[in-house]
């Protein structure tokens, strides 16, 4: 980004992701996830344990004293999905996601992918990739685009796994 310019509206909401991932409790990957429709946000999330429950950061990260992989079981984790978060803070507050964009700091697992999808969540856009098949495969069919942008850049690039890149209309500040 040149000086006097502005950022686009997908990296000013990418950047404002990774703001949120560093409220994460997780001692593994700190995520962070925002929902946006019409260029507004709905919600926000990061990865950690629920409310009232002790963080990672107090008692440790059950997955690795498992020796759990990433990518793997993830139902045996404290902590809640950054973009289940999200949908959970939207329903607290009666919001619908429907239509809405998610841009996350980290491609969605499979579970999250299944909860974006009953959502109505249209578009995902990501800036890191994380080794899930299934939901690339679920995201796909479903018909939800996937658009792959790296942070701190301006612009969507082609990326594997169904991630596409942006188009003309969202690179120039469209919805995004």
């Amino acid at each position: 980004m040149t000086q006097g310019s502005r950022a686009s509206w997908p990296r000013y909401f990418m950047d404002i992701a990774y703001l949120v991932a560093e409220r994460s409790t997780c001692l593994r990957r700190k995520v962070g996830a925002v929902a946006v429709l019409d260029r507004r946000i709905l919600a926000t999330g990061y990865n950690g344990a629920p409310s009232g429950v002790p963080h990672c950061l107090e008692v440790g990260c059950l997955r690795s004293q498992l020796g759990i992989p990433s990518g793997q079981r993830h139902e045996i984790c404290r902590g809640i999905h950054a973009e289940q978060n999200v949908i959970i803070q939207a329903a607290v507050h009666g919001i619908s996601l429907r239509g809405a964009e998610l841009f996350c700091t980290t491609y969605p697992c499979f579970i999250c992918s299944k909860m974006l999808i009953n959502c109505g969540v249209k578009k995902i856009w990501i800036s890191e990739n994380y080794p899930d098949e299934l939901s690339k495969a679920m995201l796909a069919e479903a018909g939800v685009e996937v658009f792959h942008l790296p942070h701190g850049q301006e612009e969507a690039v082609p990326t594997d796994g169904g991630a596409q890149g942006a188009t003309s209309d969202e690179k120039e500040g469209g919805r995004a």
